[in-house]
């Protein structure tokens, strides 16, 4: 699919993507399994506001195109997903599970274009800014992580 536009719910492959300053670049080769909004702490400080949005790639389809010398990753050492950014921009570009690095999310802000799926949830619902109270949208709510075994994939 060539326009810019994805039907909701018909992801597409291949993606691009890019950190802010373009130096590093990324391509996943087959659509997106899910995405989600994550309303943690760490998100939080992270990006600056109430929460962040990630696609869940399929394993094996996520690689650098350019610039990898340039990731940085963030490894908090709880139990949380590391987060990789780029040294030069500081633009976020993904987080992995530090127990298997197959399972890998990428910030659909890095996105070059919709990846045509939506998110499917709002994780770390009890962590979420006073200011900006989760959407009344009608999709499932984590308290904590979610658990995509109880995300209907297929909405």
């Amino acid at each position: 699919m060539e326009n810019s536009q994805a039907p909701v719910g018909e992801g597409v492959a291949p993606l691009t993507g890019a950190c802010m300053c373009g130096r590093v670049r990324f391509e996943i080769s087959e659509p997106l399994i899910g995405a989600a909004y994550c309303y943690c702490k760490r998100c939080q400080r992270r990006t600056g506001t109430a929460f962040s949005a990630t696609g869940l790639t399929r394993p094996g389809s996520f690689r650098f195109t350019s610039g990898e010398d340039l990731v940085h990753t963030y490894e908090p050492g709880d139990g949380g997903w590391n987060k990789s950014f780029c040294s030069n921009c500081g633009g976020h570009l993904l987080t992995s599970n530090p127990d298997n690095p197959d399972l890998l999310a990428i910030r659909l802000g890095a996105l070059d274009r919709d990846p045509g799926t939506r998110a499917l949830a709002h994780q770390f619902t009890d962590y979420a800014a006073p200011w900006f109270p989760v959407p009344d949208d009608g999709l499932p709510r984590f308290p904590e992580r979610l658990d995509w075994s109880q995300v209907d994939l297929e909405a």
